[in-house]
């Protein structure tokens, strides 16, 4: 299609002549032709603006999916790297637990220990010239991975016998830990006091298949 310059005068001047509020979609086969022409222009550009909303705002969603992605990868990463960076140190550390563990483990008596610990502590309270009452073995408590052996112990001296005898219990090369401690003067003989106290000590149990030490 060609327009020479009266038909473009033409057109434009038809153009120029619209009544814009009268206009009607449905009458629009007789618009002029400049108009037609702007209205298909028109429409193309608001159609490609539509399309061109949705592709960038598409866009747009994935770009801020992929930076916080990007933000959480990098979280990651740092959490990763600090923890790599402690990791030889918290391998040393369990390795000294692990050492210190095994020396504790060493001190505690076996269930057919217990007997031969009790006659030390026996030896010990005629080491140091104290009379015994009782040096008597109670019922063991069970604690998942430990046994506690419980024995009550009353044996009567002098002061520092007594303190000496308490010494002697806790340099044992066995644990044995002391509580309840009473003292108490022995009535008619002097300066004789009698100690009563609940002594424990422990030995290790394995624990049962399947749980965690």
């Amino acid at each position: 299609m060609t327009f020479n310059r009266e038909r473009l005068v033409q057109e434009w001047r038809q153009l120029r002549e619209v009544d814009w509020q009268a206009l009607e979609l449905r009458e629009a086969g007789g618009w002029p032709l400049l108009l037609k022409l702007l209205s298909c222009v028109l429409v193309l550009l608001l159609a490609l603006a539509a399309m061109y909303g949705l592709v960038v705002r598409e866009h747009r969603a994935a770009l801020a999916d992929a930076r916080q992605q990007e933000v959480q990868l990098l979280t990651t990463f740092e959490q990763k790297s600090v923890e790599a960076s402690t990791l030889p140190r918290v391998q040393q550390q369990l390795a000294t637990l692990d050492a210190k563990m095994l020396g504790l483990r060493a001190m505690l008596p076996t269930g057919a220990e217990i007997p031969s610990l009790l006659d030390s502590i026996n030896d010990a309270a005629v080491e140091n010239r104290l009379s015994i009452d009782t040096i008597r073995l109670k019922p063991t408590v069970a604690h998942g991975y430990y046994i506690e052996h419980p024995f009550d112990i009353q044996v009567r001296g002098g002061y520092h016998q007594i303190a000496r005898f308490v010494a002697d219990m806790a340099a044992l090369s066995r644990i044995v830990t002391q509580h309840d401690f009473t003292l108490t003067p022995v009535d008619g003989v002097g300066d004789t006091l009698r100690l009563s106290m609940l002594a424990r000590t422990y030995s290790y149990q394995e624990p049962a298949t399947g749980e965690q030490p």
